[in-house]
This record gives C-alpha cells, sequence and structure tokens, in this order.
C-alpha cells in the first residue's frame, strides 16, 4: 500500500512537471471488481502536452521508483492515453475527450481527490 503511495505520488509530480490540469485521484479500493485500485485523471490541452505528459509520467516513475508501466495504449492520436502500472490506472486526456467519456462521473462512488493545479 505505501508503495502504491509513493507511486501516485511520482505520476503527480510527472503530470506537473508537464503543467497536466484537473488531475483527480478516484480511489477504487472500496469498489468491488475494478480492473485497478486507483485512477488518476488528468488532462493537457494538446495531443503534444498528453505526449509530454505520458512521457514525464514514465521517466519519473523509472527513475525515482524503478517502475515501468505495464502498458501504454492511446499513444498514437494522444486524445486519451492509458497508463496501466497494475495498481494504479492513469489517464491522460484532451479536455474534449475528458468531457466525452466523463471517468469522474462514471465511478462516481470512488472516493475522489481533486489535485490544485501548479499555476
Amino acid at each position: 500500500m505505501n508503495d502504491t503511495k509513493i507511486l501516485i505520488e511520482k505520476i503527480i509530480e510527472g503530470i506537473q512537471e508537464k503543467k497536466g490540469k484537473n488531475i483527480v485521484i478516484a480511489d477504487l479500493t472500496q469498489i468491488e471488481d475494478t480492473v485497478s485500485n486507483y485512477f488518476i485523471i488528468c488532462q493537457g490541452n494538446s495531443t503534444s502536452q498528453v505526449s509530454a505528459i505520458v512521457d514525464s509520467i514514465r521517466d519519473f516513475t523509472i527513475k525515482e521508483l524503478h517502475v515501468k508501466p505495464f502498458a501504454i495504449d492511446g499513444l498514437r492520436n494522444a486524445e486519451w492515453v492509458a497508463i496501466d502500472y497494475s495498481d494504479v490506472m492513469v489517464h491522460v486526456f484532451l479536455p474534449e475527450t475528458r468531457h466525452f467519456y466523463n471517468l469522474e462521473h462514471l465511478w462516481a462512488d470512488a472516493q475522489l481527490t481533486t489535485i490544485e493545479d501548479l499555476d
């Protein structure tokens, strides 16, 4: 559990390093049959920013924790990229794609924590 908290911290740092916005952590630990225990949802304003956020997250987790994602999906069009760290799934969206899929609403039973934007 402690390792997961540290992983989440490093993922958040990676997002903030590239000015990712509207970061939400969804704690799914109290919900049965979920694909992971935590979702981290954020957004970038362009496909190039989304890709940069994904690279930054990967760099932070590899350098600081020696942890690589199991899979990264969606980089080709970079409208919604999912990064799988098993216990933690990271979703990096373009704003309109995030609004369309509305994962926060989908997981409304989860405890949601909003991280302040660094401006």
